[in-house]
């Protein structure tokens, strides 16, 4: 299991997996007071979260299900990184796609961090590429439905 050092001034437990087999732990707002977030309105909600991730890896801030199937809220940069060298503090970036306004309470679960490995790549520039089957077919080439 990988260590990730972490500062929480949230006042509210640290992230955590739900299930055994969860990919993302729910973060939550550390507001001091509820805010409304109007329809098709978006803002930045502090979590009070600063984390130090390893070289390589980074944390992406996902939207919750649930929030986005029945409030019509997500995260707006889907998905969100967290580089690792960054050392501030974790914002999450909501907007409000319903019709209606949405109260976001202190505490709330409002996204969910997943942490992940990546690889760096190096561009080799080239004249041509190799063909495949696809070649360069587009949105809606691989069939209609």
């Amino acid at each position: 299991m990988l260590k990730v050092k972490i500062v929480n001034r949230s006042g509210y437990p640290l992230p955590a997996y739900e299930t055994v087999d969860a990919a993302g732990m729910d973060v939550r707002a550390a507001i001091a007071e509820p805010r409304t977030l109007g329809p098709g309105e978006r803002c930045l909600v502090p979590t009070g979260l600063s984390i130090q991730l390893p070289s390589g890896y980074e944390c992406q801030v996902r939207p919750r299900s649930g929030l986005a199937l029945k409030k019509g809220i997500t995260v707006l940069n889907t998905p969100g990184t967290i580089d690792a060298d960054y050392r501030g503090e974790i914002g999450i970036i909501l907007i409000n796609l319903s019709d209606e306004p949405f109260i976001i309470n202190p505490g709330e679960r409002i996204a969910q961090l997943v942490v992940k490995q990546y690889t760096r790549i190096e561009w080799e520039p080239a004249e041509q590429l190799d063909d495949t089957q696809r070649g360069d077919g587009g949105f809606g080439h691989s069939g209609t439905n």
